[in-house]
Parts: structure tokens; C-alpha cells; sequence
């Protein structure tokens, strides 16, 4: 099942206003990605490692995060560095790497480690439906919270969907294998999800219509923010806007 590893917890930022780490999350990938010096990519991630240790949170899940990440960003590696033009640091056959090159992957891989760290121990140490009110409450467009807030809780629903579909198919003898009917099998498979939720998403409208839903979730309690989180969001942006400024100076020197 689809589940919230990193919103359970008793730490302070478990505690924290949605909003305000909300806030600090969009401030530090937005602060951050401009970035373009490798000391102050690798202070940012210094940075977006403060509210991971502050929240506690566990280490096996979230290196498997970060695996996943990476695994992406491996790709830069094989290729970047020998597709960037510049002084050539070593030679593989045909191809020349060059300093550019891996500077330019170490850039991208510090930055996006950095910016999923603080997305993680920020947005993720909420509940996806206190992010979604939170999104709504800071001015975020209605409908993105509302497609935030549908996406997750029917996501359960077509994972249960496809899991009952796959277990009729093995109740029938379906057995995986690398052959053309396994392929149609898996294709009707997904078609027949997509159809079901098809006609879920109907009757959920409908049924929703009838008890005269108008676009806005209500909540039973408001938002509190303690001055603590105030605080909190402000010095941890004032660090971000720190790290974007020296790396400006760094780049162009100060001005005159």
C-alpha cells in the first residue's frame, strides 16, 4: 500500500504549521537551483540536511529515496561530462571527458540532492492532506490543492483496483513470463484499471454533486502558527537567500 513513511514522527517539525514548511520547501528549491558554484551547492545540501536531523527521520527509508533519485541523475554522469565542451581530463577511446562536464554533473547532483532533502524533511514530515489544506490556505491555486488532494486518496483506490485485477488473472492460471501473452495480459491489465477508474471517477462526482460539494474541502480545525515556526521558516530562508547571495559574489565579485 501507498503509505506516509516520513509524516509519522514527534519531532518539532512533525508538530510545525503546514504552511510554514510548505513555504520554506518552494523557498529553498526556488533559492537554490540558480546556484552555480560547487561550494555553495555543497553548502546547500549541508543546509537541506538541518531539517532532516531535526525531524528524526529514519535513515533506511530515506537513502532508498534518495537511491531512486540518483538513479536518474546517473544518466548525467555517463553523458555530460563527455557532451560538455572544455579541458579534456581524461580519455575513453573516442570520447574526452572534460573538467566542464563533471563539474557540471557534481552541480546537478549536489543541487538535486539538496533540494529532495529539504523537500523531504520539510513537505514530507506533514500528512499529504495537511500539504494539500496548507497549499489552499497560502494561496496556492484551488485547483492544484484539489488535484493534490484527489490524486492521493484515489491513488489507494486504483492500486486496490489492480491488485484485485491481478489476482483474478493468477486465480486463472496467469503466470508472468517474457512471452507476447504476458505482454497482453499486462496491457488489458492496465486498460482495465484505467477503464474501472474511469467509471469510479464518474460516480464520485456525481455522488458528490448530490451532496453539494462547490470545490472546497472544509477542515475541522484551522491552522495555528507559533511564533516558533515563524522563526524557524525565517531563518531557514535567511540561510537559503545567504547561500544564493555569496554565490552570486562569488561568481561576479562584489559590486563596486
Amino acid at each position: 500500500m501507498l503509505d506516509e513513511p516520513f509524516s509519522e514522527g514527534t519531532s518539532y517539525l512533525h508538530r510545525a504549521d503546514p504552511r510554514a514548511k510548505v513555504v520554506s520547501a518552494f523557498a529553498f528549491a526556488m533559492l537554490v537551483a540558480p546556484v552555480r558554484s560547487l561550494p555553495m551547492a555543497l553548502c546547500a545540501f549541508a543546509l537541506a540536511l538541518v531539517p532532516v536531523v531535526a525531524a528524526q527521520l529514519p535513515l533506511p527509508r530515506l537513502v532508498r529515496r534518495l537511491v531512486v533519485i540518483n538513479l536518474f541523475i546517473l544518466f548525467l554522469w555517463l553523458f555530460l561530462p563527455f557532451a560538455t565542451p572544455g579541458e579534456t581530463v581524461w580519455s575513453l577511446g573516442p570520447l574526452h571527458a572534460t573538467a566542464e562536464g563533471l563539474r557540471e554533473a557534481a552541480l546537478v547532483t549536489l543541487k538535486s540532492n539538496a533540494i529532495v532533502l529539504a523537500l523531504i524533511g520539510l513537505a514530507a514530515t506533514s500528512g499529504i492532506t495537511e500539504t494539500g489544506h496548507a497549499l489552499a490556505s497560502i494561496g496556492a491555486p484551488r485547483k492544484l490543492s484539489l488535484l493534490l488532494l484527489f490524486t492521493w486518496r484515489y491513488l489507494h483506490v486504483i492500486e486496490q483496483e489492480y491488485r484485485r485485477l491481478l489476482t483474478a488473472a493468477r486465480v486463472r492460471g496467469f503466470v508472468a513470463r517474457t512471452d507476447m501473452r504476458t505482454y497482453a495480459t499486462y496491457a488489458n491489465l492496465a486498460g482495465m484499471v484505467l477503464v474501472r477508474s474511469w467509471d469510479r471517477a464518474q460516480r464520485v462526482q456525481q455522488a458528490m454533486r448530490l451532496r453539494g460539494f462547490a470545490g472546497t474541502f472544509h477542515r475541522l480545525y484551522d491552522f495555528s502558527t507559533a511564533p516558533g515556526d515563524r522563526i524557524w521558516a525565517c531563518a531557514f530562508i535567511a540561510f537559503t537567500i545567504a547561500v544564493l547571495v555569496t554565490d552570486i559574489i562569488l561568481r561576479h565579485g562584489t559590486p563596486a
